[in-house]
């Protein structure tokens, strides 16, 4: 008998330009993640967290000024955005207490966030449904990056200390948690957010095939 396949493992094979477009964009940023970081995961989890919230924050306020200018419901959109926003702020909240960013990863952090920002803003604008398909693709490489960690840590190259209190708090884990376990919650927060953004961007190609 064959076994599942593991839900973790989900790539969205590009179809066209717009798909093509945001892969190419996941790759070229992965790259430089990999240069600059190398296994630095706790490192790399601050500063690419920090990115991480910002389409949702950007999708939710966007989908909002479109609501109120159009005059109709968002079918949920806006709540789910802003939601993922937030969650990602706490993977970044919690990672802090597990690996303080340098002075040098605090100026990258600063730099990263107002150039993704701006390019985002503009990208959304341009086609929200391409924007969606990026959000999805950099979702599947942080699923990926944390099942690196995971490795790391199960095979004692990485320490596995005890879970941060607001880790505990946030997915209501074991008192006696270890970061293993924060990395598992945070991994299956990225491979929501992977699917809810593809779920989008699949949404937005079915309504118009041209939809900006």
């Amino acid at each position: 008998m064959s076994s599942s396949p593991d839900p973790l493992v989900v790539h969205h094979e590009p179809v066209d330009l717009s798909d093509r477009v945001a892969l190419r964009i996941t790759r070229i940023l992965r790259f430089f993640a990999d240069t600059f970081f190398s296994r630095r995961y706790g490192h790399r989890a601050v500063v690419l967290e920090t990115v991480a919230a910002v389409p949702g924050m950007v999708g939710g306020m966007l989908r909002h000024m479109r609501s109120l200018r159009r005059l109709e419901d968002d079918e949920g959109w806006i709540h789910t955005l802003l939601a993922e926003a937030e969650n990602e702020r706490m993977h970044l909240m919690t990672f802090i207490e597990i690996a303080r960013p340098t002075l040098l990863e605090r100026l990258l952090i600063l730099a990263a966030q107002g150039l993704f920002f701006t390019g985002f803003l503009i990208l959304y604008v341009i086609s929200s449904r391409t924007a969606h398909r990026l959000v999805g693709y950099f979702e599947e490489e942080a699923v990926y990056s944390y099942s690196e960690y995971l490795a790391e840590i199960d095979a004692g190259r990485l320490d596995n200390p005890p879970a941060p209190r607001i880790a505990i708090d946030y997915w209501q884990l074991p008192e006696d948690a270890r970061l293993r376990d924060v990395v598992l919650a945070v991994q299956a927060d990225e491979a929501g957010h992977r699917d809810v953004n593809h779920g989008f961007a699949d949404s937005l190609a079915a309504r118009s095939p041209c939809e900006p």
